[in-house]
């Protein structure tokens, strides 16, 4: 997590109402009839220097939504904007050079590492994209960034598979900032590694951020991790943020039911929380068709009146803090 950076920086991202639908099946012509609802209305901002966890169940949106974000899946209604720049209104060269602030490091290194080319290649490879620069001044650049994240000279000239997971994971974290982004997306980065490998790419993630005044949007269903690694915290629920605030009180006073819930399956000494046993266990809705009112309703066990109408994500207070839920306390 950071320390001593400046609360009123600029926001590096901010997505307005996103929305991403895919279709999941069509008629005989090829028309859609049906479609997956992945992401719902979400609206965000990260500021520079600043990390910021989504977090929530598997199938909830939160890959859908860091590919939206990045560029990797299109979405058909909201913004996103970089730097003040809406990725959607540039074109050419203008929206080559927004997209290259920008990098993702994935949950699984060797399937987003080109097995052909060696480590070195791998590393400059957005370089080598952007054009301009030498195979040697790309090898050099190569071994600079290497030593960034811990990897030795000599591993340079190797192919990927010769690596464990961990060292795979520090090339991709070596090529993702080769730009010098403004913005790192981190999908699940460490849910593929042992517990002792996550931990060193974990504080090789935080010495960066360090080092390079990085801005971090995490995506990740390990609440622990989410705890320790971020400023601030989103809370993903179908396709929507139903709770959002700094880390630190979200994560140790949550107010909505859902969030409690989450956190009831990864129980925390720090404060007391409901056990599973208070609350509803059920299978995550149909995001084919949308619940009406509140999208937790059906599994929530404080479901009330007010509840069968939509929910709208409100500030709790006068802090950060907000819910998306009515009974949440102002």
């Amino acid at each position: 997590m950071t320390e001593g950076i400046d609360t009123i920086t600029r926001p590096v991202l901010e997505v307005s109402d996103l929305k991403v639908r895919f279709p999941a099946s069509r008629d005989w012509l090829g028309r859609p009839t049906s479609h997956v609802h992945a992401v719902n209305g979400v609206t965000l901002e990260v500021r520079g220097g600043r990390s910021l966890g989504i977090v929530g169940e598997s199938g909830c949106g939160k890959s859908t939504l860091a590919q939206a974000i990045i560029g990797l899946a299109p979405y058909e209604q909201g913004r996103v904007t970089i730097d003040g720049q809406d990725l959607q209104a540039t074109q050419g060269k203008q929206k080559r050079d927004l997209r290259q602030k920008m990098q993702i490091v994935f949950q699984d290194p060797q399937s987003s590492l080109d097995r052909r080319l060696p480590v070195w290649r791998l590393i400059s490879e957005p370089l080598h994209i952007r054009g301009g620069h030498s195979n040697a001044e790309l090898h050099a650049k190569a071994e600079q960034l290497a030593a960034a994240v811990g990897l030795r000279p000599e591993h340079l000239d190797r192919l990927p598979h010769e690596f464990s997971g961990g060292q795979r994971q520090r090339i991709a974290i070596a090529r993702a900032i080769s730009t010098d982004p403004d913005l790192m997306v981190l999908d699940e980065p460490t849910s593929a590694l042992d517990v002792s490998v996550q931990a060193q790419i974990v504080n090789l993630l935080l010495k960066l951020q360090r080092e390079r005044g990085l801005t971090y949007l995490l995506i990740s269903h390990d609440v622990a991790l989410v705890r320790h690694f971020c400023d601030d915290v989103a809370v993903m629920y179908l396709g929507q943020i139903v709770e959002s605030g700094p880390a630190d009180e979200v994560l140790g006073n949550p107010r909505h039911p859902y969030t409690q819930t989450l956190l009831a399956s990864a129980p925390s000494f720090a404060s007391p929380l409901p056990t599973l046993a208070e609350v509803r266990i059920g299978e995550l809705p149909n995001n084919r068709k949308l619940p009406a009112g509140c999208f937790y309703r059906e599994r929530c066990a404080k479901a009330a009146a007010g509840c069968e109408a939509p929910q709208v994500l409100h500030r709790l207070g006068d802090g950060p803090r907000q819910a998306r839920c009515h009974l949440a306390e102002g």
